[in-house]
Order: C-alpha cells, then structure tokens, then sequence
C-alpha cells in the first residue's frame, strides 16, 4: 500500500531533489514549507541555491496540473501542496507557539488522523532532518524518519584507506626480497587501488610490513617514498607514513584525508606541499584554503582589508606554518611569506570561477561542504595541479550536514575505485595526550 510523506523545509534545502525519492508514494509539502524556502532564495550561498533550485523545481510542475489537488512525478509517486489542515486543534494543548515547525507537525497530524477514518487509510510519514521535529512527532504519535537518501554509505562503514592482515613469515619474508606480491597470496577482500595493507605475522611476532595496492589491483608493493624527513617532520604512526606516501606521489592528483582532531593532518599536508613547491619545483604554488564557517555564535562583520578579515578564520593555517617555519618574533611568519610569494591562503569564498593549474592545493575543514561545492571545488583543479582535502567528519559546523553526506565523504566514497586518487583514515592523535583523550571522550 502506497504511503504518504510530508516533507519538512531542511530535506528540500538539504536536497532539492529529494521530492524524487519515495518511490511511487505521495509527496505532500505544506504551505509553509514554501514560505520557508521562500525566505531562503536571496541568500548568497548553498541553502539560498537549493531554495531557489527547489522554487524552480516546483514550479516546472505547474504545466502537469494543479499542484494543490496533485500531480504525477516521473518516478511513478506524485506531489500535492498542502494548502489545509492547518488547524491547531490537535495540538493547541501539546504545543502552544505556533512555530513554523508546528504547523508543519499540524499537517502531518491532521493528514494522519484523516487517513485514519478511511476503509484503507494510507501511512502518514513526516520525514525531517530535524532530530526535535521528529521527537516532537513521536510525542503525539506521529511516525517521522530522518531523510537518509542522500547518504553516501551506510553507518559505520567509511572508506579508512587500508586493512590490516595476517600473514606467515614466509610470505612477508617474500615480500621483503621481491619488493611486491599478488593480492591473491594475502588477502582475499576486496580491494581499492591505492589501497593500503598493513601486514602482520599470523603468530604473533613482531614482524610486519606495509604495502600499496598497485593501479591494476593484482599487486602489493612497497613504499615509494623515504618519510624519514619533511620538513623537519617524521611520521609518529603508521596512518601517518602512509598520509606522507599519498601526498608525496605526483601521480595522485587527488588525495584524501580524514581524522579526529590532533591526528596531524593540517601539518603532514603543509610539510609535504612545502616539500614539492618549494625544494623540488613541481608545483608553481601551494594554495590553502579552507571554508568560512564558524564555530559556535558569529562574530560578525570583521575590520580591515581582505587579509585582515581572512588572518582569524585562516589562523590554524598560519599556527601550522609558524611551526614548520621555526618562527619566534611576531610578524616573522608574515615576511617570510612575502618573500617566497609561492605560498598563498585563501578563502573559499572566492575560488569560484577561478582555473588553478600547475599547484599544490589544499581544502582544510572539507566536512564543512556540501555535494555541490566539493564538485564546484574539483573542477577548478587545472592541468598539473594536486589537491587534498581533509578534515573530521565527525565535527561539522554545517547546518544540514552530518558524517554520512558531507561533500568530504561524498569524495572518499565516490573516488575509492579511481586510480587518481588515495584515501587515508588517520586514527591516532599526535597532538598531546590531553588533546588526544579529548577527541576520546568528549
């Protein structure tokens, strides 16, 4: 039996298209749903696009028929605007204000209790993305479900970049004197080009080694690289060395990077950027850049020039280079930086329209970008050019993002099989003890 979705304003600015997901079922959006996307079109950034995508969206509907009484979607569901069932009866003792949020809980409810009377009386589902809105259905007995449509992968199973094994010493003796081995002889999961296998003794010795999936995925072979020193930094854990592999080889123009705070990835991506821009040539500039999207409340309009306004969001950069540079003296970092004029930090705000070829590009706090800006940021990436993004998917600062749909994940998914790329999880903090048991526990 077909069902009935109301759907909530956050699914629609979080995906314009979502209204094609239920399959052939109705899709009913409230009035005030509009209203509320209404309000959002003027805005200059992401949710403002999908508000006026979703506007336009509707509105392609109109030449099917009256959207107030129904009409049919593509997938074989349909969509009706929900002009009625506004009334607070239902809920007037439960929840007093009327809240846009519980108008639209009003409709589900009354669409509900209307289903009900009938002989075969449809499910009523209010989907929302909005963990409150949802307690508040199932406090007057409504069913909700979060929107999970646009996931990229299900719980618990992101792309870590490696696997561990259990091998015998023969095998990994093998490994030693040849340098390379068939993926058949150790392991019979499935894996990714660019891979990484961790290999270990099956009885228990402390021997192991570590190795790559090679393009064609039928070998294993060694590190290319020696990580004993970039730029007066050593890896501390093995996730590390292989962060410093990925970000070392020239023919991975796109590299991945995610972990807890303090794990080092800031540091080891910088280092390595310096490393190929600056002693070996290979990239004309290192650009940093990372979105503005603040933690906790606004401090608003900043004073100053464009530099001016940028040094606060763009200070764990500059605390990162003030470390790789040695720097003691206030304004030291700031006139090494003019001097070199290879090394550039940005805002993505502005990368928009822009072609970057021949550079060594880094995106910190990824977490914090939809699907849509991490496209708009990848087809930016010019001839020559290498780019890694990185950052927590576990910390996002992004209204209508979480672990499982933000553009960061949405790479590391969709880029895993592709032999341009390399991903790495890194698990162990470096940062300190007390920052380590911080990211732990809190």
């Amino acid at each position: 039996m077909s069902k009935i979705y109301v759907l909530d304003t956050n699914v629609l600015l979080q995906d314009p298209y979502s209204i094609f997901s239920f399959e052939e079922n109705e899709v009913v959006i409230p009035a005030v749903v509009l209203e509320e996307v209404d309000s959002k079109k003027r805005y200059m950034d992401e949710i403002g696009r999908n508000a006026r995508q979703v506007s336009r969206l509707i509105d392609s509907f109109r030449g099917t028929g009256k959207l107030h009484e129904k009409v049919p979607l593509e997938n074989g569901g349909s969509l009706r605007i929900e002009l009625n069932h506004r009334s607070f009866q239902q809920l007037q003792d439960i929840f007093i204000e009327k809240t846009n949020d519980n108008r639209i809980l009003a409709v589900a409810k009354n669409l509900s209790l209307e289903e009900e009377t009938k002989e075969n009386g449809r499910t009523v589902i209010l989907v929302s993305k909005d963990v409150l809105v949802r307690v508040k259905a199932d406090a007057i007995g409504l069913i909700s479900e979060d929107f999970l449509s646009d996931r990229v992968v299900e719980n618990d199973h992101l792309y870590t970049g490696f696997i561990e094994v259990y091998i015998s010493q023969d095998t990994l003796n093998r490994f030693y004197e040849r340098g390379e081995l068939p993926v058949s002889d150790v392991s019979s999961s499935i894996v990714y080009p660019n891979q990484f296998l961790i290999m270990k003794d099956e009885l228990g010795s402390s021997a192991s080694a570590l190795g790559f999936v090679d393009k064609s995925r039928k070998k294993i072979k060694k590190l290319i690289f020696d990580h004993d020193h970039i730029w007066g930094i050593k890896p501390r854990n093995v996730q590390q060395t292989i962060a410093m592999e990925l970000l070392l080889r020239k023919d991975l123009p796109l590299i991945t990077l995610t972990g807890k705070a303090g794990t080092g990835k800031t540091l080891i991506a910088l280092a390595s950027g310096l490393l190929q821009t600056e002693d070996y040539g290979h990239y004309k500039k290192l650009l940093v850049a990372r979105p503005i999207v603040p933690v906790g409340k606004d401090i608003g309009f900043l004073p100053g020039e464009k530099e001016e306004k940028l040094r606060p969001w763009m200070q764990p950069i500059f605390d990162n280079l003030e470390y790789l540079f040695n720097t003691k003296k206030p304004g030291e970092l700031e006139a090494i930086l003019a001097g070199m004029g290879s090394i550039e930090v940005e805002a993505l705000t502005y990368i928009r329209g822009r072609s970057i070829p021949d550079q060594y590009i880094i995106i910190d706090e990824a977490q914090n970008l939809t699907k849509h800006e991490v496209k708009t940021i990848l087809t930016r990436v010019g001839e020559g050019s290498k780019i890694v993004l990185m950052g927590d998917p576990e910390q996002i600062d992004h209204p209508y993002l979480d672990a499982y749909n933000n553009g960061l994940t949405y790479v590391v998914e969709r880029f895993k099989d592709q032999t341009i790329s390399g991903h790495i999880k890194l698990i162990k903090g470096e940062r300190s003890g007390l920052a380590q048991l911080a990211a732990d526990l809190l």
